[in-house]
């Protein structure tokens, strides 16, 4: 039986070797929030974020499209405030966490 989407998501944090492939192929098909905000992440796709946003029902949901779009444009000082914020309220969201920890994108 194939992980679910939070338990893969538990594998890309955990640096899982298959699950960037699996999540960017789960992608296609997926109305999961968090599942698209980290296939967005993992590809720097912005219609990604834009199909997770139209998917996020929760504000914590929102605020995590916000925190992948806040990395993805390069904003650095307010992707560390709205981490803090998020984390503050949810301090149990380790995609927060991980999005906070990845290494800024490079302009090309």
């Amino acid at each position: 039986m194939p992980p679910t989407d939070r338990t893969l998501l538990l594998h890309l944090i955990g640096d899982h070797p298959a699950a960037p492939a699996e999540i960017l192929a789960r992608a296609n098909d997926s109305t999961d929030a968090p599942l698209l905000v980290a296939a967005a992440l993992l590809s720097r796709d912005l219609e990604l974020l834009a199909r997770a946003a139209d998917s996020a029902m929760t504000t914590r949901e929102r605020q995590l499209v916000a925190l992948a779009r806040a990395h993805l444009l390069g904003e650095d000082d307010l992707l560390d405030v709205l981490v803090r914020d998020h984390l503050s309220e949810h301090p149990d969201s380790l995609l927060a966490a991980w999005i906070a920890g990845l290494v800024p994108p490079t302009s090309t």
